[in-house]
């Protein structure tokens, strides 16, 4: 919601005035000085929109303000051109409204579009959100990472790696929604302090990995070509991609490490299918790429990649890993019910490198039981384990 600076207007005072914390409206507005305002300068308030309404017969801004437990400052605020003592029914004017709602579902198919909308809304809506492309997939679309927070303590959560495990992107996505939600509002996740959290830590997210996949499993063969003959021709034939792990190219992307790529290259598949094959060298894939020059630049303290299926919680490789890295997947145990695991026969994934490359704590975390593509009867319990996992990452 945006609003013109007025003769002697503070951050404090639209802090007050609309009960947002001033720190929220400060990251909000970043190229303004919160020291400095101007009047006619263009100040956003997170956490609220404008509606309008049609003055009737009797109303005041006093009494439209107390039906709405506004302040009345508020409603001038946001009807810089109105009389207050002028008013004539039929009138249009603004009203701001608090968001105490949803934007993101989540529980439906969430494919590349759909998780584009929710981006734009959430970014309209809490503007100290921040959006960054930080890559392009195969067929261009772009790989988005969003942060929250700007403290020292940097994590980092990513999901859908996995084509056909599409339903960790709006899980993360609702854990999004839910703490921007709570921040603005200045309420709790599972009891934790958002604001203290949002103060000391960033939270790095990419939701969707491998966009070009995910769309395979839920729209089909795409349009274009060379992709839709050769995906095509790697599924044997089949119009059926629900299995189908890779991206466009048939690379698996969570195999494209230089992390013992070279041990899941002499036992994996040697060329592109719907799973399984890490290319022909590591890093070869841009989805991959992108993935780690962001963990290069982000200097990350630990990372999370958001898998399914198995209730498992993987945080070791090849004796690597911190002593913290125990603790803290005891923690996400304890939080969900998974299985914390230290050891298993398998190379080159994002974690794997992550722990190589940092000796930092990283995990990937399988979600749900069953058979990929878990069915959104799940997503609700996949949430809620979701929501345990990134707050602990958050508060440990």
């Amino acid at each position: 919601m945006e609003i013109s600076v007025r003769q002697g207007d503070s951050i404090w005072h639209y802090s007050q005035l609309f009960d947002i914390p001033a720190n929220l409206i400060i990251d909000s507005n970043q190229s303004i000085n919160p020291n400095q305002l101007s009047i006619g300068q263009t100040i956003v308030i997170p956490g609220f929109v404008t509606t309008t309404y049609k003055i009737q017969s009797g109303d005041t801004f006093w009494s439209i303000a107390q039906k709405r437990n506004l302040a009345i400052d508020a409603l001038k605020l946001v009807n810089p051109t109105v009389n207050p003592t002028m008013l004539s029914i039929g009138q249009t004017i603004n009203l701001p409204v608090r968001v105490t709602w949803r934007v993101v579902n989540g529980k439906e198919k969430y494919d590349y579009t759909k998780f584009q909308e929710d981006v734009r809304e959430l970014l309209k809506i809490y503007p100290f959100l921040l959006a960054e492309t930080i890559g392009t997939s195969v067929m261009g679309k772009n790989i988005t990472e969003l942060r929250v927070g700007k403290g020292s303590k940097r994590v980092h959560v990513n999901g859908s790696f996995h084509a056909n495990e599409w339903i960790t992107t709006p899980a993360i996505m609702s854990f999004l929604n839910d703490y921007l939600l709570s921040i603005t509002n200045q309420g709790t996740l599972n009891s934790v302090n958002l604001e203290s959290l949002y103060q000391t830590t960033m939270l790095s997210l990419v939701p969707m990995v491998n966009p070009d996949g995910v769309n395979l499993v839920l729209n089909g063969l795409p349009e274009q070509e060379p992709y839709r003959s050769e995906v095509l021709a790697w599924n044997n034939g089949s119009r059926d991609f629900s299995k189908w792990k890779a991206n466009i190219r048939g690379v698996d992307l969570n195999n494209q490490f230089p992390a013992g790529w070279e041990i899941e290259k002499a036992r994996k598949p040697n060329t592109p299918g719907p799973r399984d094959f890490p290319g022909t060298y590591p890093l070869s894939e841009p989805e991959a790429q992108a993935m780690a020059n962001l963990t290069r630049t982000r200097d990350f303290k630990r990372v999370n990649a958001f898998h399914t299926q198995g209730q498992v919680i993987y945080y070791g490789f090849n004796d690597q890993e911190p002593p913290i890295a125990e603790v803290i997947a005891n923690e996400y145990a304890n939080v969900t019910g998974y299985q914390p695991v230290k050891t298993v026969d398998s190379y080159a994934g994002y974690k794997d490198w992550f722990i190589q490359e940092w000796r930092r704590p990283g995990y990937t975390v399988e979600f749900g039981r069953g058979l990929n593509p878990l069915p959104l009867s799940q997503f609700n319990e996949i949430a809620r384990a979701a929501r345990g996992i990134i707050l602990a990452s958050l508060y440990m």
